[in-house]
């Protein structure tokens, strides 16, 4: 099963306040990237506790349909220490319908 079938589209109603809601469809990883904010909530995703290939690129396309996410720069310690992102959800979006199969 390739990605883009377990993941397929999904549409999502997305606002920021009293902001005007708006409906954003994503599908694949970005869609993935999306449901592991939603579910992280307010403490957010790193590639560190989310392991994904590419988070930058995820938040890059949800952020270009209009969701809003917080990147927070985080330090870390260990073998090869330097910093990493924390991506957090500023947008509140609540999931549509699937795709069609």
């Amino acid at each position: 099963m390739t990605f883009e079938k377990q993941w397929p589209a999904r549409a999502f109603t997305v606002s920021d306040g009293a902001q005007v809601s708006r409906v954003v469809v994503v599908k694949g990883r970005d869609r993935w990237a999306l449901e592991e904010l939603m579910r992280a909530g307010p403490k957010g995703c790193t590639p560190i506790t989310h392991p994904g290939p590419r988070w930058s690129a995820y938040v890059f396309k949800l952020r270009q349909a209009g969701v809003s996410i917080e990147t927070l720069h985080e330090n870390h310690d260990g073998p090869f220490p330097g910093h990493h992102a924390r991506y957090v959800l500023q947008s509140s979006a609540i999931p549509g319908r699937e795709a069609a199969a």
